[in-house]
């Protein structure tokens, strides 16, 4: 991202480091959209639902992998944060649901109110202050 925000790029790659203003404005769109369409009459669901919760899948695998990286953990727990939005969306109802609701505490904790690791990781340079070239 090289100091400038590129969009195309947090939705649609998991490569690399996003800070957290951008990541938390990607994933509130993400979950509005997700909110938009469920209220949507559920006989089209099945239509285009083969399309669009693939769509916003990817996405918020890349959104989040971005912002796991940037703290220095791996993308793949991505996808333990995405089953457990699955899990307690529209609202939990279960005791399993809890537990997956701690799931999501711990991820607001982690992305959306600790800072990035300073300086270089393994995936890459912090994005708010990139390395300069000397």
């Amino acid at each position: 991202m090289n100091g400038q925000m590129d969009w195309g790029e947090l939705f649609f790659s998991a490569a690399g480091r996003a800070p957290r203003g951008p990541s938390l404005i990607a994933a509130a769109t993400l979950l509005v959209i997700a909110a938009l369409y469920e209220a949507i009459p559920p006989t089209l669901h099945w239509l285009t639902g083969w399309f669009v919760y693939p769509g916003l899948f990817f996405c918020g695998c890349c959104v989040l992998s971005k912002r796991l990286h940037d703290r220095g953990r791996s993308g793949w727990w991505a996808a333990l944060i995405l089953f457990a939005v699955v899990a307690v969306w529209p609202r939990p109802d279960t005791f399993f649901d809890f537990l997956f609701a701690l799931v999501l505490i711990w991820t607001a904790i982690e992305l959306g109110a600790m800072p990035g690791e300073a300086g270089t990781n393994r995936y890459g340079p912090n994005p708010l202050r990139p390395a300069v070239a000397i």
